[in-house]
């Protein structure tokens, strides 16, 4: 699959942040001079149509847009599908039980270059993942399978990126490892991960998808630099966690 929707510092690594409005998205992206994704959440909209809208006013002034669930939540897989479908923003995240649904309707309206990433859960146990992250899945019973397993299932499905959610920081970094390698054992090429993903951990983060051979690396680094009074992603973290990820790719 070609990613020419997406830029990735040194064609490893790109960041996926929020921001308040479109002029925090546009600073955002000239702080990581391209390398990087602004997500908006369609769980803030209370309509497909209002999310479109938005997504298309942003994509005038930028390559790409990360259409996101909103907390990782299963019940917005639908609207989230509906969205990308309509406007081809170029990145898309979904539910392991969505995402080949959402790969049909992104074709099928003519989107070929938009990434659709699959959800997967730690388990708290290295080897192990949860797959069951859909709306009634995830309530009503617990699909945890070997992370080999997992990998191949998204290789029938020919999904290219796993987001793992969540991380919780680095307290699933060794079941993150495991999960690294088997994507590249089996031929994934980007891993997202998030969740308690600051300026301070990011780097590490990054290094362990990128020291077991992973092609490409989307972390989200979402509430830990946004300022929880004005809601503005702050430009200076954002700087700060670029930095620590280029001084890893040096």
């Amino acid at each position: 699959m070609k990613y020419n929707r997406l830029n990735f510092y040194k064609d490893k690594v790109a960041i996926n942040l929020l921001a308040r409005d479109l002029e925090n998205a546009i600073d955002i992206m000239e702080v990581l001079e391209g390398n990087g994704l602004v997500g908006l959440l369609s769980k803030d909209y209370d309509t497909a149509t209002e999310c479109v809208i938005a997504v298309k006013a942003y994509l005038k002034h930028m390559p790409n847009v990360s259409v996101g669930l909103g907390g990782g939540d299963p019940k917005q897989w639908a609207m989230a599908a509906e969205v990308a479908s309509l406007t081809n923003p170029g990145h898309v995240n979904q539910t392991f039980t969505g995402a080949m649904y959402t790969e049909g309707l992104l074709k099928g309206r003519g989107c070929f270059d938009t990434v659709t990433n699959c959800m997967m859960y730690p388990t708290g146990v290295a080897g192990y993942v949860q797959i069951s992250t859909g709306p009634v899945s995830d309530v009503n019973k617990k699909g945890i399978v070997d992370v080999e397993t997992a990998v191949c299932m998204m290789k029938d499905l020919e999904l290219p990126s796993i987001k793992f959610f969540n991380m919780q920081g680095l307290c699933h970094i060794e079941e993150l490892k495991v999960l690294a390698k088997a994507c590249v054992e089996h031929g994934i090429p980007i891993i997202e991960p998030t969740g308690g993903i600051d300026t301070d951990n990011v780097a590490q983060i990054v290094k362990v998808c990128v020291d077991a051979g992973v092609e490409r690396v989307i972390p989200h680094i979402y509430s830990s630099i946004i300022d929880k009074d004005t809601k503005i992603t702050n430009l200076k973290l954002v700087k700060q966690a670029y930095d620590n990820i280029k001084a890893i790719l040096s």
